[in-house]
């Protein structure tokens, strides 16, 4: 219990203490709520919605489209590394098996959303169309956490989720970009984005190594680090950041094109471990150097986002619910087996197929990234409202994987 607390202190307090205050205050008095989460912090400002022709920096902008960029920045550096590196955990035949089974965690919750929506009329589907993205999304330091806590943390099937979650990030992302643009898209702005990453990519990452060669000192690549630091890459991250916003795409993803630009080491000890304040490179350590921060902008997320009225409850809310504890559990189960029987991939050893039901119940905690898609999804409103309340529902995910964990006798082992 003593690990486990430690976790939630480290990864989750901010957010989940935000999101309580915001749901007791706007359960209170949902008027005062209203006025901080829309508090006008710059009017007419080069930034910010746009709002009868002009553009508004409001507190709850400031915070979904700007400090929220710092959070994927941090999101897609794991699923980088776990594609690029030559041990990443997205490589090879082992990442097979949960990569198909992602795909049925993702196709299962559109499923069960989209079919229970259409039974329900074609008013409540012409509503709630949009929402399909909200239940698709597993929320990876939650189900890590309640993965742990049904499996132990020496359990293969920890690794299997884990390996579910992070791809699951990356199908999201590509979703959220797709998918939910902000505004008209103008994807002449994305060449600004592009052109910020390959300028810093050359100037501060490829050329100094290349002046390098045959120097195992490395004295310009030293020199860069030592002088400049991460700051060509917060600027650069600024610049890319701004083509998103004026190109129409989620601003929040403006930071994932300088990502991949930052000097990376040829290894990773995996997210959530503490083995990786050993790593000193240049991404590493900005992510390490952002981590407190993030969990501050997370607890402010949980804050601006997460007041709802329970009388909000509405059509949105269940299919929310449905498509994450349903669809979840039976498209990872069936897409997982699918991979591991007929496709012949096989499980990773010491995973059983009765196991993959258990995984897709820890997946199904939507909570973080369920709660930001059900943002974009929808305008500020009753079925935006409604859609949050399913999304900070699908805690009922943690429960449920402890009850199905018991009934499916999964045996704890740890470390």
């Amino acid at each position: 219990m003593y690990r486990v607390w430690n976790f939630i202190m480290g990864y989750s307090l901010f957010l989940i203490g935000g999101a309580i205050i915001a749901l007791i205050w706007a359960n209170l008095d949902l008027d005062s709520y209203h006025l901080l989460t829309e508090f006008v912090i710059w009017d007419h400002a080069p930034i910010g919605h746009l709002h009868d022709g002009y553009r508004t920096l409001t507190l709850r902008y400031l915070v979904n489209d700007v400090f929220m960029a710092l959070f994927f920045a941090i999101a897609a550096k794991e699923v980088w590394e776990a594609l690029i590196l030559k041990n990443g955990s997205l490589r090879g035949k082992k990442a097979a098996t949960p990569l198909v089974a992602t795909i049925g965690g993702m196709l299962g919750p559109i499923a069960v959303y989209l079919g229970i929506a259409y039974f329900l009329g074609s008013t409540t589907y012409d509503a709630v169309a949009n929402g399909w993205a909200i239940p698709t999304a597993t929320d990876i330091a939650f189900s890590y956490l309640v993965g742990r806590m049904v499996f132990g943390a020496g359990h293969p099937a920890v690794r299997f989720l884990l390996l579910v979650a992070i791809a699951d990030d990356a199908m999201g992302l590509l979703i959220l970009a797709i998918f939910y643009p902000s505004g008209e898209l103008a994807p002449i702005w994305l060449l600004l984005s592009l052109g910020a990453a390959i300028a810093v990519f050359v100037l501060a990452n490829w050329l100094p190594r290349r002046l390098d060669r045959g120097d195992q000192l490395r004295r310009w690549s030293s020199r860069v680090r030592q002088k400049l630091s991460f700051w060509p890459y917060a600027l650069a991250g600024c610049a890319s950041w701004y083509g998103f916003m004026q190109s129409g795409l989620h601003p929040a993803l403006g930071l994932l094109p300088i990502v991949v630009t930052i000097p990376h080491a040829d290894r990773a000890f995996g997210i959530f471990s503490a083995a990786e304040v050993h790593l000193k490179d240049l991404l590493n350590t900005m992510e390490h150097a952002l981590k407190y921060p993030v969990e501050i902008i997370l607890g402010l997320f949980g804050l601006l986002n997460a007041g709802v009225a329970f009388s909000a409850m509405g059509e949105a809310t269940w299919l929310v619910l449905a498509g994450l504890l349903i669809g979840k559990p039976l498209g990872i189960f069936f897409f997982g087996w699918l991979a591991a029987k007929p496709l012949g991939l096989g499980l990773p050893q010491g995973v059983r197929l009765v196991d993959l039901v258990v995984i897709g119940c820890v997946a199904a905690i939507g909570f973080t990234v369920s709660l930001f898609v059900a943002t974009v999804a929808f305008e500020a409103g009753p079925i935006q409202d409604a859609a949050k309340m399913g999304a900070l529902f699908s805690f009922a995910g943690a429960g449920i994987s402890l009850i199905v964990g018991k009934l499916a006798r999964v045996k704890k082992q740890q470390l």
